[in-house]
C-alpha cells in the first residue's frame, strides 16, 4: 500500500550507497524507511527521502537478548 506522502528512494542512489563502517551493501526496508547494514548490525534512518549515513544516528539491529 502506497500513500501519497510516502517517500521513495531513487534506485540508482541505493545502488551506490554502502555502509560507512563496513563499506558493505545495504538493504532498503521500505516499511521502516531504513537502510540495513547486516554486517554492521545497524539500520540507517531515511528522513524526508534523505538517507542519514551516520553511525551515531543508526539503530542497532542486534536480535540477541541481553541478560
Amino acid at each position: 500500500m502506497t500513500t501519497p506522502n510516502s517517500t521513495e528512494i531513487d534506485p540508482k542512489l541505493l545502488e551506490i550507497l554502502v555502509c560507512p563502517l563496513t563499506k558493505g551493501a545495504l538493504r532498503y526496508d521500505r516499511e521502516r524507511q531504513e537502510l540495513i547494514s547486516e554486517k554492521a548490525g545497524l539500520a540507517y534512518p531515511i528522513r524526508d527521502g534523505i538517507p542519514i549515513m551516520l553511525a551515531d544516528e543508526a539503530r542497532e539491529i542486534d536480535d540477541t537478548v541481553k541478560g
